[in-house]
């Protein structure tokens, strides 16, 4: 065969002809590591008592608050996923039978709510749409009916990712503060600390839980938890408290170590802070807010511009409430499990699949934490490749989209 005539009928068989490279990651958490930060957690075991490992674990303790916004809160650290610090703020703050109001929008916020069911506190579920935000009416007009304050905590997140939904935590605090009620008000931040705009203080948040594999960027391991003075006050009269996830056990320490109830989670503690250099070293929270805002709106003209009836849509009707973390792309007639295995297959790009109610209708895009054009438009790319193979409807090409917000946005 000639250099010029092109693959050969063998060759043009073959599945998975063109995935040898780099697998590229666009799924909602994990996110793409960085390799200084893969490269820190390859330190060998140091110390866990005195020196450098002290220094670093005391420095990351000191950056902690400012991730979220907040100079008040008190911060935690517990060895887990994001589920981890979930069970950490209920355990802390209710009592058995006390009773919590978890806001629909999604998968987690109910999540949260079975988590602390199972712990033995009652859940009220404010029904909501999987396609809009949390209404804060509808908040307000619940809470103004708990006459007795019977209702102690109010569970959110700010992004959904199942949804792709970003919830309005300013409004939903004014919700609160409106209906006159002393609940805590908690949210989830796990996929949008690090993407999204998050102000603990200025928005008054009680409790705020995340977890570093996402916008972060540090593998899974790490959960977080920031109490207000407030929530901390609720901690007196919780009977739920449990050893290793006790408040008092990791604030009242006489060791370094007990900080963690235990052996320090040594390698990510040395991810933690390199990527904590990496957000410094970009400009700060507020210049990867933007990056991550610019990229977002790629993505999503990227689907408006494929988007046609019987086709592919954004999932959140309601512009802005689409986060900037991740998109949830319904997909109409074509079969999103069949897209994401010729993306995979053939092209080494994993995509985030549909989860509960959206199973079998949808696909995710997580555009989160360490990613900038060259990756985002390389998955858009063979996003809408994967829709050539399929023959699957669409309005036009998302990429050229997608390349003309980037584009724009350009400082030249």
């Amino acid at each position: 065969m000639s250099a010029d005539s092109g693959p050969s009928s063998a060759d043009a068989s073959r599945p998975g002809r063109l995935r040898h490279g780099r697998q590229t990651l666009a799924i909602p958490g994990p996110s793409v590591m960085p390799d200084r930060v893969l490269a820190a957690m390859a330190t060998a075991m140091p110390n866990i008592y005195e020196g450098e490992l002290v220094e670093i674990s005391d420095e990351v303790f000191e950056r902690l608050p400012a991730l979220a916004r907040t100079t008040t809160a008190e911060s935690f650290v517990i060895m887990s996923n994001g589920h981890g610090p979930w069970q950490m703020a209920v355990c802390n703050t209710m009592s058995r039978g006390d009773k919590v109001l978890a806001l629909e929008s999604g998968h987690f916020a109910i999540a949260w709510g079975e988590m602390a069911e199972m712990s033995g506190v009652d859940v009220e579920i404010l029904d909501g749409s999987l396609r809009d935000p949390v209404d804060p009416e509808a908040l307000k007009s619940r809470l103004l009916a708990d006459t007795n304050h019977e209702i102690k905590a109010v569970l959110c997140v700010q992004t959904d990712t199942g949804t792709s939904v970003r919830n309005d935590v300013p409004a939903l605090r004014k919700a609160i503060d409106d209906a006159g009620h002393p609940a805590l008000f908690m949210v989830d931040c796990i996929a949008s600390l690090g993407c999204e705009p998050f102000e603990m203080d200025a928005w008054g948040v009680d409790l705020m839980v995340s977890a570093s594999q996402k916008g972060l960027m540090v593998p899974p391991g790490l959960g977080f938890l920031w109490a207000s003075p407030k929530a901390m006050a609720a901690y007196e009269s919780a009977d739920l408290k449990v050893g290793y996830l006790d408040w008092d056990q990791r604030t009242n320490v006489n060791a370094h170590y007990e900080l963690y109830s235990g052996t320090p989670p040594i390698s990510h503690l040395y991810a933690m802070r390199e990527a904590m250099n990496i957000i410094d070293e970009e400009g700060g929270l507020e210049a990867v807010w933007e990056r991550h805002a610019i990229l977002a709106s790629a993505v999503r003209a990227a689907v408006e511009t494929w988007a046609t009836p019987g086709g592919i849509e954004l999932n959140i009707t309601n512009p802005a409430a689409r986060s900037d973390a991740v998109t949830t792309v319904l997909t109409g007639s074509i079969d999103p499990d069949r897209l994401r295995d010729i993306c995979e297959q053939e092209a080494a790009l994993t995509l985030g699949l549909g989860i509960g109610s959206f199973d079998g209708r949808a696909f995710r895009i997580g555009h989160m934490g360490h990613l900038n054009p060259p990756m985002l438009l390389g998955a858009l790319a063979t996003i809408e490749a994967g829709l050539i193979a399929l023959d699957a409807p669409m309005g036009g090409s998302g990429v050229a989209a997608a390349a003309g917000v980037i584009g724009r946005s350009f400082a030249i």
